[in-house]
């Protein structure tokens, strides 16, 4: 650039070359280069040429004693160096806007790089910045514990106390038992995990008690806290103990609900399959005793094979006939049934005998919850039988004045089971019939569990702007814009046209480019787009086919290295007089963080190209 130029003035030899790259790489990075090794040899190249001085003369370029050349390049950027009044300033920015939400060291040291560009100061030296960063995490720990504390109040603090004390044994007992995984799928391991829950939530720990906190810091602190035993509890200071305390039994919590959660699914599908296999056994066990069926598929193969192009009724039946071939179907659908009438007696007697006793502490221990209307008869079947768990066993129907939901409940080859011949409800099949219903819609997701993590409400999955965004109309383009057909204004974002034919998700007739995802939000982009330079106004490509630069809505969607480029190129060009100054780099860290998923196919492509 012209002013680049006036910079350099009548500087010659090693002193040209090293103050011009200098100058380039403090625009890039926002600070000053340690060492020679710092220039990327090709750039030294570049600019050698540009500069005409040999690449090898950099080796004379004194640079630990540039300190004139510093100082005017920081004068002609608007850069002064960091004084101690800065580094507190930015240790409370850290403590408060980074550190919360990232916790990897280096990614702490990126951002504030940033936020230094930002304020135009120079970064301080190497140790120093160590210093701050120390100093930010110290500060932020403290705030997180003095928060955590005052949540938890004094019975609570003094609970999580009494874990690691050294004359309770109950406490350490605990302790270690919240640590340990579930064992196998059974029985056994169900009742355990339902007798841990309970000993966790009598600790009291107060709902939403990290809820603002973003999981990774959550993670980070359960991490801490598993490894330690009741004496390393112990040794650390007060605070960062109750606060390492908390963040373990809470996470573990909600662990020991999905756990919960997973075991009951588990434990169904197991009780089904085992009492299938069994009837199979057996069955096949009894058929193997019948006699002449072997011989009778060996006359149907051998005149099969024998006279391929034949009808069945000349070539199978004179060496079978019809009546037996019709027997045969008959015994065959009587096994069908029969096998199935086995299963449901062999599921009912395992039930009853065993694992019915799991349903009275599941039912008072899990909260299930719905939110679609289309699962109502599950939730009110789990209330009914949450009415009768603590009624004895030997009752065997529902009373003729409860309202028992059977269909979403019930299959149809369950219905002879569930129901007799004078229209009573049986208990126990009918409890078998809504374990299984609740256990396909836990899978689906239709049906959550409070407190759990995996399982829990979906919609919590969902950001914040999700109905916003999903019931937003597209915005009117300018003249020229390509417009959906009006058909596709009641159509969702995102959602997939077949072709021609209108078909969802399908391959009809018609152009690939119908069948791409529909975002009406990107329509809505056009008019800010119509303004750019010719070839900058579309999305994904220019018309010579290279990448285009990331907007804001990709940047959402960049990992925080690739992220963080693209800020520092927008800072690079608003440091020269005349350009509008740089956003925050607060904001460009939460932007980071909060959008910074990763690349998909076509974006790492684009982006390798």
């Amino acid at each position: 650039m012209d002013g680049d130029w006036d910079l350099v003035a009548n500087k010659t030899g090693p002193t040209r070359l090293g103050f011009c790259l200098m100058l380039k790489f403090f625009e890039m990075e926002g600070r000053f280069p340690e060492f020679i090794e710092e220039f990327p040899q090709p750039a030294v190249e570049y600019v050698a040429g540009l500069v005409k001085v040999p690449a090898t003369e950099l080796a004379k370029y004194d640079l630990a004693g540039a300190k004139r050349h510093r100082k005017q390049i920081r004068e002609a950027l608007h850069f002064r160096p960091a004084t101690l009044d800065d580094e507190e300033r930015l240790t409370a920015w850290l403590a408060v806007e980074v550190c919360p939400v990232e916790l990897v060291e280096d990614r702490q040291r990126e951002a504030l790089l940033v936020e230094c560009r930002a304020r135009k100061i120079e970064p301080p030296g190497r140790t120093r910045i160590e210093k701050v960063l120390v100093a930010a995490r110290n500060r932020w720990e403290k705030v997180f514990c003095a928060r955590t504390i005052e949540r938890l109040g004094d019975v609570g603090v003094a609970r999580l106390l009494a874990l690691v004390a050294e004359d309770n044994e109950d406490g350490a007992g605990l302790l270690a038992l919240l640590k340990r995984d579930p064992g196998a799928v059974g029985l056994d391991s169900l009742l355990t995990e339902i007798t841990k829950l309970n000993d966790v939530r009598r600790l009291g720990l107060p709902e939403g008690l990290f809820a603002d906190c973003s999981e990774k810091l959550l993670a980070g602190w359960r991490s801490r806290a598993i490894k330690m035993y009741p004496s390393d509890f112990r040794d650390t200071a007060e605070d960062a103990r109750i606060t390492l305390l908390a963040a373990l039994c809470s996470s573990r919590q909600a662990e020991i609900t999905d756990a919960l959660v997973e075991l009951l699914v588990a434990l169904v599908h197991k009780i089904n399959a085992r009492a299938e296999r069994r009837v199979e056994r057996q069955l096949t066990a009894e058929l193997k005793k019948v006699r002449g069926k072997e011989g009778i598929l060996f006359k149907l193969a051998d005149a099969a094979i024998g006279k391929p192009d034949d009808v069945v009724r000349e070539a199978l039946y004179p060496v079978v006939g019809e009546k037996t071939l019709r027997d045969l179907v008959a015994e065959a659908k009587a096994n069908e049934k029969v096998f199935k009438a086995k299963v449901r007696t062999t599921l009912r007697s395992s039930y009853s005998s065993y694992y019915r006793q799991m349903l009275p502490p599941l039912l008072r221990t899990l909260g299930f919850k719905c939110n679609n209307t289309a699962y109502r008869p599950v939730m009110d079947a789990m209330a009914l039988l949450e009415k009768y768990a603590e009624v004895d066993g030997k009752t065997r129907f529902y009373d003729a004045g409860d309202t028992v939901p059977m269909d979403g409940v019930v299959r149809k080859d369950w219905r002879e089971a569930v129901v007799d011949d004078k229209g009573k409800v049986e208990r126990i099949p009918y409890e078998l019939c809504v374990l299984v219903a609740l256990r396909d819609a836990i899978r689906r997701r239709e049906i959550y569990v409070e407190g759990a993590l995996r399982w829990r409400n979906p919609e919590d999955d969902l950001p914040g702007d999700f109905e916003a965004a999903r019931t937003d109309p597209p915005a009117p383009g300018p003249a020229g814009v390509h417009h959906e057909p009006e058909a596709a204004d009641d159509r969702r974002p995102g959602q997939v046209v077949g072709g021609a034919r209108g078909r969802l998700g399908g391959r009809g007739e018609g152009d690939h480019a119908a069948r791409r995802p529909v975002d009406h939000r990107a329509e809505a982009g056009e008019a800010g787009r119509a303004d750019r330079p010719p070839g900058t106004q579309g999305r994904g490509r220019t018309p010579m086919g290279s990448p285009r630069p990331p907007g804001r809505a990709e940047e959402r969607r960049l990992p925080f290295r690739l992220h963080r480029r693209v800020h520092l190129r927008r800072r690079v060009r608003a440091h020269r007089p005349g350009h509008p100054p740089a956003p925050s780099a607060a904001r460009a860290v939460r932007t980071g963080h909060q959008h910074g998923h990763p690349l998909d196919r076509r974006d790492r492509r684009a982006w390798r190209e």
